[in-house]
């Protein structure tokens, strides 16, 4: 696609912002098309307004990085750190943990290979439309966002409603499928040490069905021709209780520690935690949701990273800080609020920061 303009942000919506986004989602073939056409230059709706992106490595001198826990180690070990990593940075790398390698490098190929099939595959699963359970497209936030970023997503709701599945890309299915019921038990094991980390009932977030709500969202970051000028994935927070996430071993994703950003190094077979808005707030703020992002590609092998975010099954239940993690000396952080709502905000923005948990703090009440 040609740009029809010079190439600045437009932060502002306007009717030729709005003509070339329409043009860019009606041809159906996201950034990855737009590479296998020999762009080198991107369109200006891509096009962020703050400093260049750095290079995706580490900086000389950082003395942050993202903690490895090494599941093989005794359980109170695990707990420990678990919880230590969960309440400082919020993110960590499980290693040694009882998901097979082959069956991470069986999802991480089958989002590859359908991102990676030709145009007109492809283009009868472009779709806004996710009241099917599955649906393809570039940046589920395109219309609402100041700029968009270089990255195609596959977006599947796994449970407690499984897609139509013919809406999930064919290449893709059995591997879905596999690789949820292996989430689903780390998931089950991660809450569990999150619990008693907490120390509370090893079963409290299973109970709240936290099990029990799974999206996919399988992201596919092609390269990009000017990467300092974009972003793979804007600075946010995830809205759910957990993440779960693997990808190849291509850097990229970058994780906020103070007001510096650590590179999250890919470790072969590892799979990458992040707690959720949620939990922050089951937690009472002793567990941290953590603002990530993801660079944008400069190389020419892509980054394909997998994420299954673990929601609440019960959308019409209120939640709020565990009555037990509550005191006189550590009163509730975070007002009560239905879980309906509390998405509905989620997608009525565009993806950034931590605008969702600094909304439900008792001290922004009026």
């Amino acid at each position: 696609m040609a740009n029809s303009g010079p190439l600045i942000p437009n932060p502002v919506p306007n009717s030729d912002r709005l003509e070339q986004l329409k043009q860019f989602d009606e041809s159906k073939i996201g950034v990855k098309g737009l590479v296998d056409k020999g762009l080198t230059t991107i369109p200006s709706f891509f096009i962020h307004s703050e400093e260049p992106n750095p290079e995706p490595k580490t900086r000389p001198g950082n003395n942050h990085s993202i903690p490895v826990v090494d599941f093989s180690a005794p359980r109170e070990t695990v707990v420990e750190q678990v919880h230590r990593a969960s309440t400082s940075l919020g993110f960590f790398q499980i290693i040694n943990h009882s998901v097979p390698v082959n069956a991470i490098n069986r999802i991480v190929g089958s989002i590859k290979s359908f991102n990676e099939q030709n145009d007109e595959l492809k283009m009868k699963y472009y779709s806004r439309d996710i009241t099917h359970g599955a649906a393809y497209s570039t940046n589920f936030d395109l219309y609402n966002s100041k700029a968009a970023s270089w990255r195609d997503t596959l977006q599947v709701r796994l449970a407690p409603t499984p897609p139509d599945w013919e809406y999930v890309p064919e290449v893709c299915r059995e591997a879905i499928v596999e690789w949820d019921k292996e989430v689903v038990k780390i998931g089950e094991e991660l809450m569990g040490l999150l619990c008693e980390g907490l120390g509370v009932e090893k079963d409290r977030l299973k109970d709240l069905s936290c099990l029990d709500g799974r999206v996919m969202a399988a992201h596919y970051y092609p390269y990009c021709p000017q990467p300092e000028l974009t972003k793979g994935l804007t600075p946010h927070t995830d809205p759910g209780v957990l993440t779960v996430l693997v990808q190849n071993e291509m850097t990229g994703l970058q994780v906020k520690f103070g007001e510096e950003w650590v590179d999250l190094k890919p470790i072969p077979g590892a799979i990458v935690i992040n707690i959720g808005d949620i939990l922050q707030i089951i937690s009472n703020d002793e567990y941290k949701s953590v603002v990530h992002r993801v660079l944008a590609n400069p190389f020419q092998e892509p980054r394909v990273s997998v994420a299954i975010f673990f929601n609440p099954g019960q959308r019409e239940n209120s939640f709020g800080p565990l009555p037990e993690l509550i005191s006189g000396e550590k009163p509730a952080v975070y007002r009560e609020f239905m879980y309906k709502d509390y998405m509905g905000r989620f997608f009525s923005k565009e993806l950034d920061g931590k605008t969702l948990t600094n909304y439900y703090r008792v001290s922004n009440q009026i």
